[in-house]
């Protein structure tokens, strides 16, 4: 049995412990006064890795990633799984912090289970910004998904699409008093909700996404739609692939690797998002 060097973690974070009181001067055509503000809070957090290479048992630092406490558990085994580090839940053991040092966790394997470390090549490093910065090289990140041959019956009606944004602020809590949080979130195919993250990082919201509907076993989601607050970057499209997500819905635009990934992975790519209008760059046949 795996010696549990680490607490087990309270993932329920309240809203108000996500974010931070400031004093700032605010500035308008009248002139300027003094206003209590709201901010969302950014810390590191480190995650490390603990298995068994045949009796003896390994702990690796993975990566250090800045993101808004909360979740860590999801945003650790999510990071796993999209890089391909671990492929089921099963894997798991435990994700726990260390102790008392809440920027800290440790997800441990069951002593069966061997990670798959060669890839992910990645710098110690990466921002709140940047999931993807501390890649070795762009090859690096082509990771296969076990869901792409993955089949789905996902058709959504465009008027389905047009409720998405206002019920997405609906469930932003924390955006709502800081305009600070990215957030990732799942519909179904009549536009109910489901589940959603929010994170100072895109990369970190779509990872704590994953993470907890991989320990609900929910995937392959090829039948739910993933809808982003923010822009389409490649790195979302690449990690919504891992989860075999086949719609990505995102508020602003998407980039020119997104579009082309999309296009490779049979994905519907849906950009700037509005209560009226959206533009389609990949995988027409789902949208009518």
């Amino acid at each position: 049995m795996m010696k549990r060097a680490a607490r087990k973690q309270n993932n329920t974070y309240k809203a108000e412990n996500r974010m931070h009181n400031v004093e700032i001067i605010k500035f308008n055509t009248e002139g300027h006064s003094n206003k209590d503000d709201k901010v969302a809070i950014e810390e590191p957090l480190e995650i490390s890795l603990s298995y068994f290479e045949e009796e003896t048992l390994v702990t690796k630092n993975i990566s250090v990633t800045m993101r808004t406490p909360g979740n860590d558990q999801f945003l650790a085994i999510g990071f796993l799984f999209t890089e391909s580090i671990i492929n089921n839940a099963s894997a798991v053991q435990y994700a726990n912090h260390f102790d008392t040092e809440t920027n800290r966790i440790n997800v441990g394997l069951h002593k069966n289970a061997k990670p798959f470390l060669q890839n992910t090549e990645r710098n110690f490093y990466t921002t709140s910004s940047c999931g993807v910065c501390g890649k070795a090289s762009i090859d690096a990140i082509k990771t296969v998904s076990q869901f792409k041959d993955a089949t789905d019956s996902l058709f959504i009606n465009n008027e389905v699409l047009y409720t998405l944004p206002q019920k997405l602020r609906e469930q932003q809590v924390i955006f709502e008093s800081t305009g600070g949080l990215h957030a990732a979130s799942l519909f179904n195919n009549s536009g109910d909700f489901l589940m959603l993250q929010e994170d100072v990082g895109r990369h970190n919201a779509l990872d704590k996404l994953i993470g907890e509907a991989l320990m609900k076993e929910m995937l392959p989601l090829n039948n739910s739609i993933l809808l982003l607050s923010g822009r389409a970057s490649f790195e979302l499209i690449q990690k919504a692939t891992m989860a075999g997500i086949k719609m990505v819905v995102a508020i602003g635009a998407p980039s020119s690797l997104a579009v082309q990934l999309a296009e490779e992975s049979n994905i519907t790519l849906v950009g700037f998002l509005k209560k009226e209008s959206f533009n389609v760059y990949a995988g027409k046949q789902r949208i009518g």
